[in-house]
């Protein structure tokens, strides 16, 4: 076992890790240590947009997790993709560049998260961000994570636009501008018709300073304590076990599902379920793991009259060849955008004063995201419930690191979820059979005409929803009892420890989560950095 000292050391080099990474080695006055579970990002695939297919489910670039069964979903397991390797799943996600709503921050403030308000958070999206369309109230210019235009029209994206026009929802060329509401075209996190995660632009711009270490296929299985402060790292690589400790902090950015697993693994979580399975109890903190909320996507997809969709794309040779001559020539097609080019976000529940739902809408179709296209012409409404009520659960099943954590995500569990769900696919079957789109498609080929009933959509919904990954919540921000990490991110109850991703999000935001988890890691570098400007 070897050991040596950083001043802090980060565990996972996902969509937070790769921001801590930069931030905190960028003055030169720290020392930094990354650990990644899984290899460097050198697959093609995952710099390739449209590569989205080909990490889905990737045995090496993928966690490839499975729910337990899921006894308000037909007792389904459900596959849950997470990225392994550099950039973790911002290096193999949807590249939709959403930040929620104001509202949705100005919520974590007011439940006593002292400044995570929109107005405390813009100026991070802002710093952030390399927007093409250039700086504004609203967007940065010149910081490391781009955020491109698709740059150019389709035709069936063009025909769902009308068709939301049509049924009231207005076109909205800015989801993060002033309002969220409307339809209209996704920015993508690309860079001149490159994926641009965050192992690409946090990562890669500081692999040269002498000062940050980055540890590929190297998986915490444990932190390691002196009383109730956090002292260093456990991690196995190449077999061997190895130690990090730290003067500073020990900063987990291993996501919603993993930074549970490793403090329930070290004796930090309920105290009488970590006894159970023979774990000393560190430090009793019951919230570790619970507040479990996700995106739960329902998709139905349309046979579409016109051989315009990527369906027959990817059915013909030729305009595979095409495809791959006008993104190497052009950086263009459907090579540059991956799957989902435009999205709506509109109200569908009485009473609701914002979007409660949102599109993801695609010129492809297929069994399941990710898997091989049909063969017809074929597109995808994709549609969610933008604030879940439903909570659910990460949680030890063993006590070996390397092994999966339990996920139980009780979708559908709360009425408010059922109401919504049923409501957005009625909606989304208006919205298909709006005029504009008469002359696209065809017949509805899921759920299919014979469900019809609100019971029916349910059950359908429930055999047939999946995640639209975002798993969240399970460190959560805040001070009641179930709150895992305060506004400063420190773990309650311990020293030198922080949890920085996705799990701190008390609530889950109104949209895809990349860019808020990039927000999250730049806000909570410099609150790092302030917490020791003196040390």
């Amino acid at each position: 076992m070897s050991a040596a000292t950083h001043d802090f050391v980060i565990v996972g080099a996902g969509s937070a890790g790769c921001v801590l990474a930069n931030r905190l080695s960028e003055n030169g006055r720290y020392s930094v240590l990354l650990l990644e579970a899984g290899p460097a990002d050198r697959y093609l695939w995952i710099h390739i947009p449209i590569g989205y297919a080909k990490t889905m489910f990737h045995p090496v670039y993928n966690w490839g997790y499975y729910t337990e069964p899921d006894p308000h979903m037909n007792d389904r397991k459900i596959y849950w993709p997470r990225g392994r390797g550099l950039g973790g799943s911002s290096s193999i996600n949807g590249l939709i560049y959403v930040r929620g709503q104001a509202e949705d921050y100005d919520a974590w403030a007011a439940a006593g998260n002292t400044g995570w308000g929109w107005r405390d958070v813009l100026p991070y999206f802002i710093k952030c961000e390399h927007n093409t369309r250039g700086a504004s109230e609203y967007h940065g210019s010149g910081g490391p994570l781009w955020a491109s235009d698709i740059g150019e029209e389709h035709e069936l994206m063009e025909a769902i636009i009308r068709a939301g026009n049509e049924r009231g929802v207005p076109r909205n060329d800015d989801f993060n501008g002033a309002q969220q509401e409307g339809v209209g075209y996704y920015q993508l996190f690309t860079r001149q018709g490159w994926r641009c995660s965050t192992a690409v632009a946090y990562l890669k711009p500081a692999r040269g300073r002498a000062r940050l270490r980055v540890e590929t296929d190297a998986h915490a299985t444990g932190i390691i304590f002196e009383g109730r402060r956090a002292v260093g790292i456990r991690y196995r690589k190449n077999g061997q076990e190895h130690e990090a400790r730290v003067a500073k902090e020990v900063i987990l950015a291993a996501g919603a599902l993993q930074s549970p697993q490793l403090l329930q693994l070290s004796g930090v979580g309920d105290a009488a379920r970590l006894q159970a399975l023979g774990i000393a109890v560190t430090h009793h903190l019951p919230g570790v793991g619970e507040n479990l909320q996700d995106h739960l996507q329902l998709r139905l997809m349309y046979k579409v009259k016109k051989p315009i969709t990527t369906n027959d794309d990817l059915q013909s040779w030729w305009r595979q060849f095409m495809m791959g001559v006008k993104w190497i020539t052009q950086r263009k097609g459907p090579l540059a955008i991956g799957i989902n080019q435009g999205g709506m976000f509109t109200r569908v529940l009485p009473g609701a004063k914002t979007p409660d739902i949102q599109f993801h809408f695609a010129s492809v179709s297929a069994e399941m995201a990710g898997a091989k296209p049909h063969p017809w012409s074929g597109c995808t409404f994709s549609v969610c419930q933008l604030r879940p009520q439903s909570r659910g659960a990460v949680f030890l099943k063993s006590t070996d690191p390397l092994a999966a954590p339990g996920m139980q995500p009780n979708y559908l569990s709360h009425q408010a979820d059922r109401d919504c769900a049923v409501a957005s696919i009625k909606y989304a079957r208006h919205l298909a059979a709006a005029p504009a789109l008469g002359d696209y498609i065809s017949e509805e080929y899921r759920p299919g005409p014979g469900i019809g009933s609100d019971e029916e959509i349910l059950d359908w919904a429930r055999n047939y929803g999946a995640t639209i990954f975002h798993p969240s919540g399970t460190c959560k921000m805040g001070d009641d009892p179930l709150a895992v990490v305060d506004a400063r991110l420190r773990v309650h109850g311990l020293a030198g420890l922080r949890v920085v991703d996705c799990s701190i999000m008390p609530t889950l935001v109104s949209g895809n989560t990349n860019a808020p988890v990039v927000m999250i890691a730049e806000k909570a570098s410099d609150m790092i950095l302030e917490d020791h400007a003196t040390t």
